[in-house]
């Protein structure tokens, strides 16, 4: 059974520094996609990088230059690296994967930047 863990979420001013960990456990798929999604009060959740099965990285337009995804394929471990933080990034940050589609997904991490 695949499952993922987040850490590394908390409370931040604006303008300041995170970084998420996500462990993933029991995948067997060799082909997988990763991403980062987050869910702030009353929203959608909505994509906000990730790294697809082919290696190549995309990230929303809301976090662009700002934010900066990565895997460590031999943790088994995905990273997500977020800069400059603003209050609208305030979110309970996810990660996912699957072997195309997000299929798994874990528990979340409550990220909160002040202003």
């Amino acid at each position: 059974q695949v499952q993922l863990a987040e850490s590394g979420g908390g409370l931040v001013q604006a303008g300041g520094s995170l970084r998420l960990s996500c462990a993933v456990s029991g995948r067997t798929f060799s082909r997988y996609a990763m991403g980062w999604f987050r869910q702030a009060p009353g929203k959608e959740r909505e994509f906000v990088a990730g790294i697809g099965w082919f290696g190549g990285t995309s990230y929303a337009d809301s976090v662009k230059g700002r934010f900066t995804v990565s895997e460590d394929s031999a943790k088994n471990s995905l990273y997500l690296q977020m800069n400059s933080l603003k209050p609208g990034d305030t979110a309970v940050y996810y990660c996912a994967t699957g072997p195309v589609t997000y299929d798994y997904w874990g528990q979340g991490t409550q990220v909160t930047v002040s202003s």
